[in-house]
């Protein structure tokens, strides 16, 4: 059962493309590293929305948000921090009489004011009674301050940290109340374990509290602040949240919550768009000088009053002993302080990034998209025309991920789906390369004993141009055999195994004459060798290169004769020559795999096969060893020296077929002699042909007195052969029908 089953998925498999596949397991494991969402992953999306900012970084239309800066130059003025807490008092006086909306403290003053008159007069044993009850006397600079704060709209700042086992401090109740909007957000919410709150004179004199801790991302980018968090067991606003509630008179947040987490926070009436986890995107501009005034410059009086008039009014720090620095995706280095003021910013203009819960189901969705497209038209198109496809589509994703974040201000990856389609559509591009080289290979293993190397490469570069299953093209097709090799075998009936060898010492170069001249061997069958040109390839001049193949298997035939001789004269031993006979003939054919289901070869039929073989067994008749038929002699006859035999009907045709020798190039034949012997054939054809017997017989007397041997070709058996034909006409007339063809009676 199990056989089956594996059976049938492996044809499913080789139906549908290994390559489609291997593509669509890669896609699957990409979806499932994307629900995984590591953090290697997370970086990567984090970075792709910081490439937004970076190419177009938001450009404030107003700076609603003023930032009193504890500068180095304040602290060179004031001295080191903490300043004693009446200097915070009279900032926070002066920003409030110059008609501040809110002031938001970027600081926790979680210790008493060690500058303060009773606690110096315990810290000073030698005062004497009067001055330290005068010290006692003086007023408290926290409570000083926790005055101030009292009278103004001023908002105090906390923090997150991690309580000691002995901490006993609390945390007050915060100010404002939260209400909520479907789900309960407690648990999408960031939670600390402690808070770290200012002392309580303070906290209980402020009209508002909140949070100024930010969580950087797993890179130490901070590109979100929170709006609402828990700390301590307790819903916490932040801080420039708290700021806005307090400017507004409004007591109440309300959170909205979905299945997916926290959607927005809502306050005065202003949704404020947020993450599952209520932090808010910021669409960054770069650092700004303008947002900042030295705190040195308020406390002096410098600066106008109508600088701070409706204002939201930060009160932090930028001086680089402090360590209140964070990285952003457009600065690697802001003040801690200008992240609230650019959260205060972002939403007060609305100009806040989204990064809506519907979007990592959209990115998905792209990507299952773009990674079918590859997985279905790769295998079909290739690789070139599918990656110009792909730069269209990832050009279209950047397009409207681009869009998006200019008109929208949402936040899409496309780094995601863009990546995913990548790796599928080279995936599907090496599977198919691999596929392809292993087709290359087949074709190698299958032709290389056929054809020459050169054809082989080219194939196998050009697979399309192999068509396999059959097909009728125009061949030309060689037939070889050995003379007498039938009592060759008899003289080796005692020792086979030399008969062997001296079969493959044969067949090696008459085999490497075909592939030298770029045809195909298809078959050996005992001592002949049957080739053909122009296929699997396409060959123009195949005629051409099957005489070439057919003169060098005699060079190369008469080479080895040559060598056996030596041997046979060195050993002291009897010597026969080996002999061939060479037929050509060229005409359409099937060309293809044949064979059963079982095995096949790759081979041709037709008549004009036939032929071919044919004419090579009446190379003996007529005493030459190459004999072409009429069409490739008409092929070749401008480059080669052909001379007309005989029109034959051959055994097994009614057609009649006009047969000639192949004598050499023209180039390398001497042209006096082979004009003069061709001259004289035509004679002597044209006379039998006419029954003039007598005429025929004269033109063969001049044919022997001709120079042949300048030839390189023995012609003595084919004269011999007509002068018998003519001798028996004379005696026996052929028939008044009899058109001048010999009809064959063998083989």
């Amino acid at each position: 059962m199990l056989k089956r089953i594996g059976s049938t998925l492996k044809r499913s498999a080789q139906r549908f493309g290994w390559g489609r596949v291997f593509g669509l397991a890669l896609l699957v494991a990409l979806l499932g590293l994307r629900v995984w969402d590591p953090p290697a992953l997370q970086i990567l999306r984090l970075k792709t929305f910081d490439l937004y900012q970076i190419a177009k970084p938001r450009e404030p239309q107003a700076r609603p948000v003023i930032i009193v800066d504890i500068d180095e130059a304040s602290l060179s003025k004031l001295g080191q921090w903490p300043w004693p807490r009446t200097v915070t008092a009279k900032l926070i006086e002066i920003i409030a009489r110059d008609g501040a909306a809110a002031i938001g403290l970027d600081i926790v003053f979680a210790e008493p004011d060690r500058t303060s008159p009773g606690l110096l007069a315990k810290s000073m044993p030698q005062l004497s009674a009067e001055a330290r009850a005068e010290l006692e006397a003086a007023p408290n600079h926290d409570a000083i301050l926790a005055d101030m704060i009292k009278r103004t709209r001023t908002v105090v700042g906390q923090s997150a940290y991690n309580p000691r086992a002995n901490d006993t401090r609390e945390a007050l109740a915060p100010k404002a109340s939260f209400a909520t909007l479907g789900e309960d957000p407690t648990p999408y919410l960031i939670a600390y374990p402690g808070l770290l709150t200012n002392i309580p004179v303070l906290e209980e004199a402020a009209i508002g509290r909140g949070m100024f801790t930010v969580l950087p991302d797993p890179d130490g980018l901070v590109r979100r602040v929170p709006v609402v968090m828990k700390a301590a067991g307790e819903k916490i606003p932040s801080l420039n949240a708290d700021m806005l509630r307090v400017a507004t008179g409004q007591t109440t947040y309300v959170i909205k919550t979905g299945e997916a987490g926290v959607q927005s926070v809502i306050l005065a009436g202003v949704e404020i768009p947020t993450d599952a986890n209520a932090q808010l995107w910021i669409y960054f501009s770069p650092h700004d000088p303008a947002r900042f005034v030295s705190a040195a410059d308020v406390l002096s009086g410098k600066v106008p009053p109508e600088t701070f008039k409706g204002k939201l009014v930060l009160i932090g720090t930028s001086a680089t002993g402090l360590f209140d620095v964070k990285a952003t995706p457009v600065e690697p280095v802001m003040p801690g302080v200008e992240l609230h003021a650019q959260a205060l910013e972002n939403i007060l203009a609305r100009t806040s990034l989204e990064r809506p819960s519907y979007a990592v189901g959209a990115e998905i969705c792209l990507a299952i998209l773009v990674g079918l497209i590859f997985i279905v038209l790769v295998p079909i198109l290739g690789a070139i025309p599918v990656a110009a496809l792909g730069s269209a589509i990832a050009a279209a994703m950047l397009g409207l991920a681009w869009y998006f974040f200019t008109q929208q201000r949402i936040l899409i990856d496309v780094a995601y789906p863009l990546i995913s389609g990548l790796a599928v559509f080279l995936t599907m591009v090496f599977v198919n390369y691999v596929r392809e080289e292993a087709q290359r290979q087949q074709i190698r293993s299958a032709f290389s004993q056929y054809i020459s190397p050169d054809l082989v490469e080219q194939l196998a570069r050009e697979p399309d141009r192999l068509v396999l299953g059959g097909e009728t093209r125009t061949l030309t097709i060689l037939f070889s055999d050995v003379r007498g090799f039938t009592s060759i075998s008899e003289s080796y009936k005692d020792n086979p195994q030399e008969l062997t060898s001296l079969l493959n010492r044969l067949l090696t170069p008459l085999s490497h004459a075909v592939l030298q001249h770029g045809g195909t061997i298809d078959k050996y069958m005992g001592d002949a060798i049957m080739a053909f040109w122009n296929a699997p390839l396409n060959d123009t001049s195949h005629a051409t290169g099957g005489c070439a193949a057919a003169l060098t298997m005699m060079e190369n035939l008469d080479q080895v004769n040559r060598e056996r001789a030596q041997e046979a004269k060195e050993a002291g031993t009897d010597y026969e020559p080996l002999r061939i006979g060479i037929g050509l003939n060229t005409g359409d054919c099937v060309v293809g795999n044949m064979g059963s289901d079982m095995r096949f070869d790759y081979s041709v039929l037709g008549d004009a096969v036939n032929l071919a073989s044919r004419l090579e067994g009446q190379s003996e008749t007529f005493g030459v060893p190459i004999i072409l038929g009429s069409a490739t002699a008409e092929l070749v006859k401008d480059k080669f020296a052909v001379l007309e035999l005989d029109a034959l009907r051959v055994k097994g045709k009614s057609e009649p077929e006009i047969v000639y020798t192949l004598i050499g190039l023209k180039a390398e034949v001497q042209a006096e002699s082979f004009n003069a012997i061709e001259a004289g054939m035509d004679e002597m054809l044209t006379a039998y042909r006419a029954r003039k017997w007598a005429v025929a017989s004269k033109a063969l007397s001049g044919l022997r007195k001709l120079d042949i041997d300048a030839l390189g070709l023995d012609l003595t058996a084919l004269f011999d052969l007509y002068a018998a034909r003519i001798a028996e006409f004379r005696r026996n007339p052929p028939p008044r029908n009899w058109d001048g063809v010999f009809t064959m009676q063998t083989k």
